[in-house]
């Protein structure tokens, strides 16, 4: 506990990333407010190897190598927590795919999330903001986020 204040481990689904990136004009706001506070409160922010695959798509598709090795560069700070897809992680995909309801993509983001032991996991898929995730402690929307 730092100034009254929990240290939370908070993994950010990749659409997060999108908006900070793609600076959308409401959501893009929404999410870099989330991050100062995050900052504020010590938080550590997490992601998965998924999401940074996922937000290279766009800068490789347009052959933009100095917009790829950018985001390659935040994502190799310190303050951002890389979690690979290792097998703790896959063993958590295997119960979180009991549920059909979950694609194989969101329930990898899933597994990163609880094979860490997340206590939150922002996504922007109201869908998943419903689900429960045994490793997360709670599962919220970007616009129900605690700033």
């Amino acid at each position: 506990m730092v100034g009254g204040y929990f240290l939370a481990h908070i993994f950010w689904d990749t659409n997060l990333f999108i908006y900070l990136f793609e600076q959308h004009p409401t959501l893009g706001d929404l999410v870099r407010q989330l991050r100062r506070k995050m900052r504020e409160r010590g938080d550590s922010l997490m992601t998965s190897a998924m999401t940074v695959g996922e937000v290279l798509v766009k800068p490789t598709r347009d052959g933009d190598e100095a917009l790829k090795k950018r985001h390659l560069a935040l994502f190799s700070q310190p303050e951002i927590t890389v979690l690979p897809f290792d097998l703790e992680a896959a063993d958590a995909y295997s119960r979180i795919r009991q549920d059909r309801s979950i694609r194989p993509a969101d329930a990898i983001q899933l597994a990163c999330a609880a094979s860490a032991g997340v206590q939150l996991f922002i996504t922007n898929d109201d869908r998943l903001s419903r689900t429960n995730v045994a490793g997360i402690d709670f599962i919220t929307s970007l616009k129900r986020a605690p700033l």
